[in-house]
């Protein structure tokens, strides 16, 4: 039995967050376990409010599944303040992860901060350089880099800037920008464009979740970096194809479309 972890925010919608990672981590066949970082009210219109939990006790229930369950990987979501940060830097580094996605969550969808903006430079410093792999898209992206990105070229010197704070691989998705949906893959030596046609629905709520959990899963089954990329962007696209319109606003993903069918 594969296992992973998700450290990330509660969506009372259902469609990101905790409820999207543990979704996701079902329909391919990994055990998931979860820490809650903070219990957001929200639902497809946006994130109508939210409470933090004390960094403490993000700490207690991470080091409770670390303790007995245990992880083949770990990813993080929302963490809300540089004390939810400081506390997840430690524990990921007391148990020796080494499979860490971070998943850079900034903003929500619908516009709402998901991070205290002084706790940003926490994350650059305390966490990031442990990840294994990180997956901002392009507003994340321009928050770590400081710079505007407007095309794929941009991208590509965001990723290699992102690199550059120390994290072995990262993921620039460009879901944002018009045309192809094109998604930026460094691996310190080479880029990779993992390429989609840009599909016409409103059922986007949690792609970056879902995304992150995805290639989570698959590095939990042993999957190479570069392999659970390629995965988990088929697993996003096929999960957007098959959104549904619930609520009205942007409606979710459909996390288990893809059940039983990602080996093909």
């Amino acid at each position: 039995m594969y296992k992973a972890l998700t450290i990330a925010g509660s969506d009372s919608g259902g469609g990101a967050g905790i409820q999207a990672d543990l979704k996701t981590f079902a329909s391919l066949e990994v055990y998931g376990t979860c820490a809650i970082t903070s219990v957001t009210a929200q639902n497809t219109t946006g994130v109508h409010g939210a409470y933090d939990l004390p960094p403490e006790f993000v700490g207690s229930q991470i080091k409770a599944v670390l303790s007995d369950i245990g992880a083949d990987a770990v990813k993080t979501g929302m963490l809300a303040n540089a004390g939810i940060i400081e506390i997840v830097a430690s524990l990921i580094k007391e148990y020796k992860i080494k499979r860490l996605v971070i998943d850079p969550v900034m903003v929500a969808k619908s516009g709402d901060n998901l991070l205290a903006p002084e706790a940003i430079e926490d994350l650059k410093k305390n966490l990031l350089p442990l990840a294994m792999i990180v997956t901002p898209n392009l507003d994340e992206a321009e928050v770590l880099t400081g710079r505007k990105i407007t095309n794929d070229k941009e991208m590509v010197d965001a990723a290699k800037e992102i690199f550059d704070l120390g994290i072995p691989y990262v993921v620039v998705k460009g879901g944002h920008l018009k045309g192809k949906a094109t998604d930026i893959f460094f691996d310190g030596q080479k880029v990779y464009s993992f390429t989609a046609e840009r599909l016409d629905s409103i059922c986007t709520h949690g792609t970056g979740c879902t995304f992150s959990a995805a290639l989570t899963a698959f590095l939990a089954h042993g999957l190479t970096v570069k392999e659970a990329v390629d995965k988990a962007k088929k697993y996003i696209i096929n999960a957007i194809s098959h959104g549904r319109p619930i609520g009205e606003g942007y409606g979710p993903v459909h996390h288990l479309a893809s059940y039983y069918q990602w080996r093909d």
